[in-house]
């Protein structure tokens, strides 16, 4: 069999599992630990194949305690690694991503939503995690978590989710609804030389003189790998700069937890992405992510054509919420309309920060939305 280049390049036609998978080869993911689940188990089977083409590893662990522990284990080894899953998996994952938050471990979590909770639908959508990857597991720490909406976005935005989980070493979510993960569409590869590509930050200092966790640029401390020549010590316990245990210091905890949550608040400007259409003189505007993104735009334009004034912001990040945006239209629309795929999660965060402009919420269970119920509310919302 023919060796693939690392990176495959120029057109294709893609599954958006597919496509995720190929993102993170070229972004530089060179270790996967997983366990089968629909509808994510095509990022796991492109893998299997794919990695050992690079010079990576796949492993199948025996659940997804274990996948995302080994995912931990190798990120300090030097490698950049991801999972893959969906919600089931996802919850059995929380408790290790608390230690991947609290040991400031870079590495990316593919979550492919199906209806939930529990076993749910397996073969069917959701969006029901989107509180869950916030906040999922105990305890204050920050997190980073994108939402594609195309099979182009699946790729590019997993290189996105390696490039942000090395800048400020913290575990990333993809959140792709099921729809999105096994969709087929186009993609366009550029040459690898063109792929940005980030890498963690290391020390520029002596061993004798290296703190593990004291804060560098950002509040992100520079990160030295078992066998680099540092002296590394790792713990979920509290600890201070240099990665011991201080359990029965408020003063550590407070200095640590505080850091965990400002490095991502105070660079959300950076870290957050939106794509803005016909909002310029929009006076009612849907807000969306993820697969009923897709049914606003058409809604929008047939709103536009009805001489409604719509327009849509399409959310790339989840999180950290993008409250500044959504306080820019606040000011300038008479209403804001959200559907998402669960029974009520994000739209909260909508209603928090629109304080007073209404917010009608469109739920959709099951299956994704269609242009005329959006547009539909789009025309609610305007005679209101």
């Amino acid at each position: 069999m023919a060796v693939q280049r690392a990176v495959l390049t120029g057109k294709h036609f893609m599954q958006g599992d597919i496509a995720c998978a190929e993102g993170a080869i070229a972004a530089g993911c060179r270790f996967f630990a997983g366990y089968p689940i629909t509808p994510a188990t095509e990022i796991a089977e492109r893998l299997a194949r794919r990695l050992v083409e690079v010079d990576g590893v796949y492993v199948q662990m025996e659940d997804e305690l274990g996948s995302m522990a080994a995912v931990i284990g190798a990120s300090w080894t030097g490698v950049k690694a991801m999972t893959a899953t969906s919600g089931p998996g996802f919850s059995l994952m929380q408790e290790n991503i608390g230690l991947a938050a609290m040991t400031e471990t870079p590495c990316v979590i593919i979550n492919a939503m199906r209806g939930s909770p529990s076993t749910g639908q397996p073969t069917r959508a959701g969006q029901q995690e989107i509180m869950q990857a916030r906040w999922g597991s105990h305890g204050d720490y920050g997190v980073i978590a994108l939402a594609p909406s195309s099979v182009q976005e699946m790729f590019d935005l997993t290189i996105e989710c390696f490039n942000l989980a090395e800048t400020y070493r913290v575990p990333v979510f993809l959140l792709a609804d099921g729809f999105i993960a096994h969709l087929w569409e186009r993609v366009i590869i550029p040459p690898a030389e063109e792929i940005k590509i980030v890498n963690r930050k290391k020390p520029a200092v002596l061993p004798v003189e290296y703190l593990p966790f004291k804060p560098g640029e950002n509040l992100v401390p520079p990160m030295a790998c078992f066998g680099e020549g540092y002296r590394v010590h790792v713990t979920g316990l509290t600890h201070g700069e240099r990665g011991y245990p201080q359990t029965d210091s408020p003063e550590a905890q407070h200095r640590l937890i505080q850091r965990l949550c400002e490095k991502i608040r105070k660079n959300a400007d950076k870290i957050v992405k939106v794509r803005k259409f016909l909002l310029e003189d929009a006076e009612v505007a849907v807000v969306a992510y993820g697969v009923p993104s897709r049914a606003s735009l058409s809604a929008v334009k047939k709103a536009r054509e009805e001489g409604i004034k719509a327009g849509l912001l399409r959310l790339l990040t989840v999180w950290p919420f993008p409250e500044k945006e959504i306080q820019k239209l606040t000011r300038r629309v008479e209403a804001l309309i959200v559907p998402e795929m669960n029974y009520g999660q994000l739209v909260y965060e909508v209603e928090r920060v629109a304080k007073e402009t209404p917010v009608h919420f469109l739920p959709k269970l099951g299956e994704p939305h269609n242009p005329t119920e959006i547009l539909a509310t789009i025309r609610r919302a305007v005679k209101k």
